[in-house]
């Protein structure tokens, strides 16, 4: 009997191997980055008809305040109701889709980073054409700066619109329901002239904010500790969580971009604090000597596995881009955290003096 003889497959090199499985990788990041493009558009399909529902309620609005003598009260109130639901449901869903392209540009940029990997490998470019894909990746550099900034831009534009402007809006119904009450009922005027300046009062302070985290202006005149001092209070005040300031070193004046970085690092670790730790508790070291300074956040809330920030593509943004200015600054950022005891994350970078 004749034996059949099976063909095997030809061992592959540990660069072949590394190749082909870089290819596997390519079409499976390629995939998800098919369908997280329909997500997007899908979702700013949403975001656009949430956008035109808004706009219409507005409107509706602005008539009854022209017919309010002549609108039913019930009316009113359920014009109002609908108006607060269709800016939440927007801001939801910006959230949705900011988050999406946040996950496709990750993906675009590891694909990008295996194509130009395998055309090393496979394609053997010469010097000229890789001097133009690194003249390309610096391009891209200065584009994911001018985005940031952009993305900036946008957050803090729909911040305003979803909050003050909204509220002042209102702020135009309630006054006028208070004028026409004056006459007919003067206790339940006095009631919406409460609300109203409740309600002026809660926007004064987020109007507050927003030009505070823009960029605080004691930043420019009294300097970084002064400043993350006053944050670190304010953030207690807001937040319910008991944060705690421990400064130490030579206090003294830095390099405008440099105090500008420390104090943004601040706020995204508390933030992240805030949003995600589930703590009750938060300190924060900031410690200023002759050549470094040096911040350690920490706090007893849930914790996580650092090694999640290196998946594909991460949870968040933040701590990654927290990372990497730091290292472009010559500095690093440690993380120690585990589920169960809570996180502390550390960072230094040179003073500059």
């Amino acid at each position: 009997m004749t034996e059949v003889e099976i063909p095997q497959e030809p061992v592959l090199s540990p660069l072949e191997a590394f190749v082909r499985a870089a290819r596997e990788e390519l079409e499976e990041v390629q995939r998800k980055l098919n369908e997280i493009t329909m997500l997007v558009e899908q979702s700013q399909g949403e975001v656009d008809k949430l956008t035109q529902r808004n706009a219409a309620i507005t409107v509706e609005l602005h008539q009854l305040q022209a017919n309010f003598d002549t609108v039913p009260r019930e009316d009113i109130r359920a014009t109002y109701e609908a108006a607060q639901d269709a800016q939440q449901r927007l801001f939801t869903m910006r959230g949705q889709l900011e988050k999406l392209e946040s996950d496709k540009a990750n993906l675009e940029r590891h694909a990008s980073f295996i194509r130009r990997t395998l055309q090393l490998l496979e394609g053997g470019p010469s010097l000229e054409i890789a001097d133009e894909e690194d003249e390309r990746f610096i391009e891209t550099g200065i584009e994911d700066v001018i985005e940031a900034q952009e993305e900036e831009r946008r957050k803090i534009s729909r911040q305003i619109h979803d909050g003050p402007a909204q509220a002042l809006s209102n702020f135009i119904l309630q006054a006028e329901i208070a004028m026409r009450l004056f006459d007919t009922d003067p206790e339940r005027a006095r009631e919406e002239l409460a609300n109203l300046k409740e309600a002026a009062a809660s926007t004064f302070s987020q109007v507050r904010d927003f030009i505070f985290d823009l960029r605080p202006m004691m930043l420019d005149d009294l300097g970084l500790v002064p400043t993350v001092r006053r944050y670190t209070e304010a953030f207690k005040d807001k937040t319910g969580l008991d944060v705690s300031l421990v400064a130490t070193g030579s206090e003294r004046r830095l390099e405008a971009h440099r105090e500008v970085m420390v104090f943004r690092a601040i706020q995204e670790l508390l933030g992240n604090v805030r949003d995600h730790a589930q703590a009750t508790q938060a300190k924060v070291m900031l410690d200023m000597d002759e050549h470094q300074v040096r911040v350690v956040v920490e706090d007893n809330g849930r914790g996580f596995d650092p090694a999640i920030l290196k998946s594909d593509p991460p949870p968040g943004r933040g701590l990654i881009i927290l990372q990497d200015r730091i290292a472009k600054m010559g500095g690093e950022l440690e993380i120690d955290s585990q589920e169960e005891g809570g996180t502390r994350i550390a960072f230094a970078i040179p003073s500059g003096d």
